[in-house]
């Protein structure tokens, strides 16, 4: 039986060297959940979902990628997400060095 992937989007942790990343990145491995956080009073954008882990900030979803999400985010359908990491990279550059997926729970 076909079974799609839940997997709806990855990409690098946008912001990722402005925030804590650095001080958590050792701790971080692949399959780790991650925290998604709308921030609708974000002053440089209003469809801003953060990324965080045990409350440190990582980064955001890239701003290109939030539409959608953001409106979902917005009705309430923020717990059918998870956010988890995908790849941890420290030898590369800063914005490089955390790449995560966000996937629609299995709710069956």
């Amino acid at each position: 039986m076909y079974e799609p992937s839940r997997n709806i989007m990855n990409f690098y942790v946008a912001g990722f060297q402005y925030h804590e990343g650095a001080l958590v990145l050792s701790q971080l491995k692949p399959g780790d959940e991650l925290t998604l956080e709308a921030q609708p009073d974000n002053p440089h954008d209003s469809q801003a979902i953060a990324i965080k882990v045990r409350g440190e900030m990582l980064g955001y979803v890239p701003a290109e990628m939030t539409a959608t999400l953001s409106v979902l985010f917005h009705y309430g359908h923020a717990p059918i997400f998870e956010c988890r990491v995908m790849q941890v990279a420290p030898e590369n550059d800063p914005w490089k060095q955390l790449r995560v997926a966000i996937y629609v729970k299995d709710a069956r």
